[in-house]
Parts: structure tokens; C-alpha cells; sequence
């Protein structure tokens, strides 16, 4: 694989996915596309995660990207509005990013010969469960949010491109979990984990019983890796991605979290009303399909993953935290009048640059950055040394 590039990289999961593919591949050319809406979302300010990056171009997804954007083997499609909140109040710029730039982004890259196109999906798109029966890919699909509902129309339309030169891979991901630069604290169990490591006390809102499917936003990176390079199953697929043993309830995962921080008190609504959103996955297709490339990070290690984080964070000093909720940060955006109410960045009327100049210009920062870190990070010991270095290490003593 040649050039890869990874939209909507400079969000919470983009920075996992990009680390990773520099590893599985480093000679390849790997470039990210983001507008730079969570760029100052950092909780560790002083490396960016862009640095493993050949090149970073910025822009709007509702805009025409730069050519070489569309001209590269693999498109990983990250970039869309992946809040609820924020969706549901602007759901027509939901639909336009997620379905129909999804769409023309995929059309391009095509047409200029790409030959893989792996687009971030949701297992939210099945809805409720209320038969408690787990949701496998020829469920029917109730989607309860225009997030869901954006992810379903982009799927619908990019079946339409995928046929035997241009594989289509829609990951149908369970809920993130997980430390990641860009980190993300409205999301179940990072919520959990921030909130019971500065206040040692979880409120849940419901009365723990419902299900969520969760994954590891390092499993995740693993898995575009599978998508981006699979041979097997159709020209387009659509798969749920996670684990079967990462279906969890609630209460369950506040447990967990409680347990890593002592003293940590949990409580629950036992008069809340019956929530929709409780549902289970089967993930079988993919366990199946992607054996080498199923999820490893265990509920531990991801809070254990979290505390730490946090700690190098100073999380209990940071007086900005609304800076890790979504829905938070874009409307600061918005109230600052950096983003319009299409969210679109704002030129400023005095004949300042627009933030989105601004970012431009740490473009070519970005770019001698990862030019001279990149040469540092570690190549891959070929299998064979590992081998050897296992048969050795197996070996009885004399």
C-alpha cells in the first residue's frame, strides 16, 4: 500500500487509527483531512498526534477536497458529526457531512483509482433491543438518532459504488472507550472513569440494567487495519466491529470503574423510566472474518489506560474540561462565533484570519515536525527475528 489517507484524523479516535497504521505501515505515504474543529483538544499539549504524519491538509468535508485527498489507494472515511447531542441539533449539517460528502468523498476517490474505502460506521444504527436478543448484520435496523440515521443513508449510498476494483468496508464500530490524545469524556465509560478519578462518586442516571456494546479505541485502529487491507467477504460489507465479551450492562461498568478507585461510591435511578437505548451485538462475522485482528484490550487495561492518562492530564486542575465533551466544545465554537450556525468556520469581519487560516497555517509546522519524528519511531522486527527470539527464549537452560 502506497498512500493512505485517514479523514476526520484530529478527533478523538483519528490519532489511535494513525498511530497504528504508521506502524502496520511504515513506508506508506499517510496523510490526514480534518477541519480542525477539536485540534486545541489535546490533554498532553506538548507533542501532536500529527507528527506521524507525512502530510496534514485541512478543509470542510462539504467542500471540494484538494486532489491528493482523493488520490490514494486507501481512504480510512473517520470524519463526520459523532455526537448525539450535537447532531440532533444540526441535523441537516449532520446529513449533508455524514451521508452525502461521505458519498462524493468515496465517488472521487474512486474514480481516481482508489481500490479501498473504509468508512466509520455505529452499531447504534440497530436502535433498541427490547427482545434482549443480541443484534447480528441481518437485524432490522431502527435507528433512534439522526447520527444513526446519518450512518445508515451513507451506507445505503456507498453500496452503490463498491464492485470488484473498489472495496467498500463499513465498520459498524460499538461504542469508543479508551484513551486517546484527543481524549473524549461524554462517552459511557470515560465518563465513568474521569468522573469517579476527580470526585470518587458515579451517578447513574439509569438503573444500570441496560446493555452497551463497547470497543477499545486501539482495537478500533486494528480493525481499519483489517478493512483497509481484507481480501475476503463482498465488494461491500457492512460488519459489526467489537467483541461479544464486550457487551456490558450499565451498572457493570461502573463497577469496574469503581473498584479501580477506592472509595469510590456508585448509585443508581431505580425509578427511571425504561431506556430505549439498551441493546446487545453479535459480533461472530467479524470474530470470523478478521481472526488476527480481533479485539485484545480488557475492561482493566482500558480504565487503567484512562486513570492514567488523566493523571498526566493534571484532569483534576484542568478548568476546562468541557473541552473533552463534544457538544461543549462546538458550542463554544459557535458562541465565540468561530463556527456558524451551519458550522462552518467564521472569517472574522475586522479582516482577521478565520480560525481555519489559522490552522492552515500550522500546516507546514505540522509537516517538518513529522519529517524529523518520523524517522524516530521504531520499524517492525521482521517475523522471522521474532521467531528466532521466541525459539531462544524457549529454550531449557543447560
Amino acid at each position: 500500500m502506497k498512500k493512505i489517507v485517514v479523514t476526520g484524523n484530529m478527533g478523538y479516535i483519528g490519532p489511535r487509527v494513525v498511530r497504528h497504521l504508521r506502524r502496520a505501515f511504515p513506508s506508506a505515504h499517510l496523510a490526514g483531512y480534518d477541519c480542525g474543529y477539536f485540534a486545541p483538544c489535546l490533554v498532553d499539549r506538548d507533542l501532536l498526534p500529527e507528527s506521524v504524519l507525512d502530510r496534514q491538509y485541512f478543509g470542510d468535508m462539504r467542500s471540494a477536497p484538494p486532489a491528493p485527498v482523493t488520490t490514494a489507494d486507501t481512504i480510512v472515511h473517520l470524519a463526520g458529526i459523532s455526537d448525539d447531542l450535537v447532531a440532533s441539533q444540526f441535523e441537516k449539517v449532520t446529513f449533508d457531512v455524514n451521508a452525502d460528502a461521505t458519498f462524493e468523498l468515496a465517488r472521487q476517490a474512486k474514480a481516481n483509482g482508489a481500490k479501498s474505502f473504509v468508512f466509520a460506521s455505529s452499531c447504534s444504527v440497530y436502535g433498541s433491543a427490547e427482545d434482549g436478543v443480541p443484534h447480528s448484520e441481518e437485524s432490522e435496523m431502527d435507528p433512534l438518532t439522526a447520527y444513526a440515521k446519518s450512518k445508515i443513508a451513507a451506507e445505503e449510498r456507498l453500496k452503490l459504488l463498491a464492485d470488484d476494483v473498489f472495496r467498500v468496508t463499513c465498520l459498524r464500530f460499538a461504542t469508543a472507550c479508551g484513551f486517546s490524545p484527543r481524549l473524549r469524556l461524554d462517552l459511557l465509560l470515560n465518563d465513568f472513569t474521569a468522573v469517579a478519578y476527580k470526585d470518587r462518586a458515579i451517578q447513574i442516571l439509569s438503573d444500570g440494567t441496560p446493555w452497551r456494546p463497547l470497543i477499545h479505541v486501539d482495537d478500533m485502529a486494528r480493525a481499519v487495519e483489517w478493512a483497509a487491507t481484507r481480501s475476503n467477504g463482498p465488494a461491500f460489507l457492512a460488519i459489526n466491529t467489537g467483541s461479544d465479551s464486550w457487551n456490558w450492562q450499565v451498572r457493570d461498568l461502573a463497577d469496574a470503574v469503581a473498584k479501580r478507585f477506592a472509595g469510590t461510591t456508585v448509585r443508581v435511578n431505580p425509578n427511571a423510566a425504561q431506556e430505549k437505548r439498551s441493546y446487545r451485538v453479535d459480533f461472530s462475522l467479524f470474530r470470523k472474518l478478521a481472526p488476527v485482528h480481533q479485539p485484545r484490550m480488557s475492561l482493566e487495561e482500558t480504565i487503567d489506560g484512562l486513570a492514567e492518562g488523566l493523571e498526566q492530564g493534571s484532569y483534576r486542575d484542568e478548568k476546562q474540561s468541557w473541552r473533552f465533551s463534544r457538544a461543549k466544545f462546538v458550542s463554544h465554537l459557535v458562541e465565540k462565533r468561530h463556527l456558524g450556525k451551519d458550522l462552518r468556520w467564521i472569517t472574522n469581519p475586522n479582516g482577521a484570519d478565520s480560525i481555519l487560516d489559522l490552522t492552515l497555517g500550522m500546516s507546514e509546522g505540522l509537516l517538518k515536525l513529522g519529517d524529523a519524528l518520523r524517522a524516530s519511531i521504531p520499524r517492525p522486527v521482521p517475523q522471522s527475528t521474532m521467531l528466532q527470539q521466541n525459539t531462544k527464549e524457549c529454550q531449557p537452560p543447560q
